[in-house]
């Protein structure tokens, strides 16, 4: 039988990044005492009143049909929002989508195809490349260097532009390492992308996760609002990632055209959860200061602990919820670090490779977990890495 050229794009760019997460659960179901470090899965639940939002719309029957764009609680919450940081917004800039991964795949459904280019930063969200090549354009990346902070530099952007680049993918703050950008290094990310002619599609999912300075975006410079589209959701900042509520705002015009592949995808979202979302948005629910704090400690923790330890260089995060570790000085590779530390240690993280080919020696770690678990995971990962690190290693 016959398939579409999509299933071989995508060979190997989906579950197969999370096969050390998968093997994790199966090995807990089996009775095996692992501590999990992989998924971005807030370890508290949504606040009370969410909840009680979703049941009270659902008794009151809002669950019918929808439209493309969103209901109007959400598209006029989200109005709110964004007007706070461009006075310009309106509903004609709001389109509604379950989650920012499926916002993300229309935006560049509507963007690119065949013979475009997108650039993105390495490291990278483990499903970008999916996303950018189920259009049938290709992922070209950009490095982002550790001993930058992760942090794109525009001359490494402009290196890397080929005549068929589209758009620029970007993330900030930065999964998996936790990079925050400055509205300096935006403006000049910026430049570069109106020199070019490029869209700027930024993933803002941890936008209320910053741990140090503040929160920067190409949305909210004038330069860039004809060119500048944000995906985001209510996953990380209220803890509701299975809620599946998110969006796109952008210009009018894009908004306006991406409609119809919205309305071919979804037609709609549930009123519900809309109105659950819209709730989140407009009142001060204190679940993403309450997780910032956490994951803040919690990082500091995980930094001092494995600093200590031969072989492992832990990069404190500026945000989000995972901090990422060099484990090269082992004399290991990211991947072959991770199944080891499965295997022998009952610990599972993220192998850097899932992440590009600049993080391939590194490991991420969740920080979703009580501190009891991090002071254990601790000590077996280092345990593993003091058997793996040759002694020269460990007195350099």
């Amino acid at each position: 039988m016959r398939y579409a050229s999509i299933t071989d794009r995508l060979q190997s760019l989906g579950s197969e990044k999370w096969a050390i997460h998968a093997e994790a659960r199966r090995m807990k179901a089996e009775g095996k005492p692992i501590i999990e470090l992989t998924i971005g899965e807030p370890d508290v639940p949504p606040d009370p009143t969410l909840l009680a939002e979703a049941v009270r719309a659902m008794h009151a029957g809002r669950y019918r049909y929808s439209n493309g764009r969103g209901e109007p609680s959400i598209v006029e919450a989200l109005v709110r929002k964004y007007r706070k940081r461009r006075d310009s917004v309106t509903a004609e800039n709001v389109l509604c989508f379950p989650g920012t991964q499926t916002a993300l795949f229309a935006v560049m459904l509507g963007l690119v195809e065949a013979g475009d280019a997108v650039l993105v930063g390495d490291p990278l969200y483990a499903s970008y490349e999916g996303v950018i090549r189920s259009t049938g354009a290709e992922c070209i990346t950009v490095p982002l260097r550790p001993e930058n902070g992760f942090h794109m530099k525009a001359a490494d952007l402009e290196a890397a532009i080929t005549p068929a680049c589209r758009v620029l993918l970007l993330n900030t703050p930065h999964n998996p390492t936790g990079a925050v950008l400055t509205d300096a290094e935006i403006a000049e990310i910026g430049a570069i992308c109106r020199k070019h002619d490029l869209w700027i599609v930024c993933d803002e999912v941890y936008e209320q996760l910053v741990f140090h300075g503040s929160f920067a975006s190409p949305f909210d410079n004038p330069d860039l609002a004809e060119r500048t589209v944000v995906v985001s959701s209510i996953s990380k900042s209220h803890a509701a990632p299975g809620f599946r509520s998110g969006w796109a705002v952008g210009p009018e015009e894009f908004c306006t055209r991406l409609l119809s592949v919205s309305e071919t995808m979804l037609f709609g979202g549930q009123p519900f959860i809309a109105d659950m979302t819209a709730h989140a948005l407009d009142n001060p629910i204190g679940t993403a200061a309450t997780m910032r704090e956490t994951y803040k400690a919690r990082a500091a923790r995980f930094a001092a602990a494995l600093a200590r330890a031969p072989g492992l260089v832990p990069l404190p995060p500026e945000a989000g919820m995972f901090i990422v570790v060099d484990v090269s000085a082992t004399g290991m590779s990211g991947e072959d670090f991770a199944w080891a530390l499965l295997r022998e240690e009952h610990i599972a993280v993220m192998p850097g490779s899932s992440f590009g080919e600049q993080a391939a020696g590194f490991i991420r770690l969740s920080l979703t977990v009580p501190d009891a678990h991090i002071d254990e995971a601790c000590r077996r990962i280092a345990a593993l890495a003091a058997r793996s690190t040759s002694p020269k290693e460990r007195c350099a």
